[in-house]
């Protein structure tokens, strides 16, 4: 098993970003391992406080924290996304809504908000 620095991203299914957001957090928070936990469109769960899509996030998280010692969760959204087909200003607005509802769990870890742009870069749009 790999020993290390475990962080948790809460990303879009879509394969195409799961690398990108991986290697951000990475390199920035000098991560060895990043869990994942997938849904189609999840800022979009999260800022509509969707209860059962929320709820299943949630109990993944907690895992990942609680089994993982994860010290930073990261919520990520991109350019086209099937399960959330909106301008990135929308999804950056969703992440920022996401990281408020994430706060009020009190996981006691660092919170970022991360969008994939149309030339699948990573970057920081929000941090509590």
């Amino acid at each position: 098993m790999i020993e290390g620095k475990f962080g948790t991203a809460i990303n879009c299914m879509d394969g195409r970003v799961q690398e990108p957001v991986a290697n951000l957090l990475k390199v920035r928070d000098g991560l060895n391992v990043v869990d994942v936990v997938t849904e189609a469109g999840p800022v979009k769960l999260l800022a509509e406080n969707d209860k059962a899509g929320v709820e299943s996030i949630l109990s993944r998280v907690m895992v990942s924290i609680e089994k993982h010692k994860s010290s930073v969760v990261a919520v990520a959204a991109h350019h086209d996304c099937a399960g959330n087909p909106v301008p990135k200003d929308a999804q950056i607005q969703q992440i920022q809504k996401a990281l408020q509802l994430l706060k009020g769990w009190n996981l006691g870890v660092k919170l970022v908000g991360i969008y994939v742009s149309d030339t699948w870069l990573a970057d920081i749009v929000a941090e509590i």
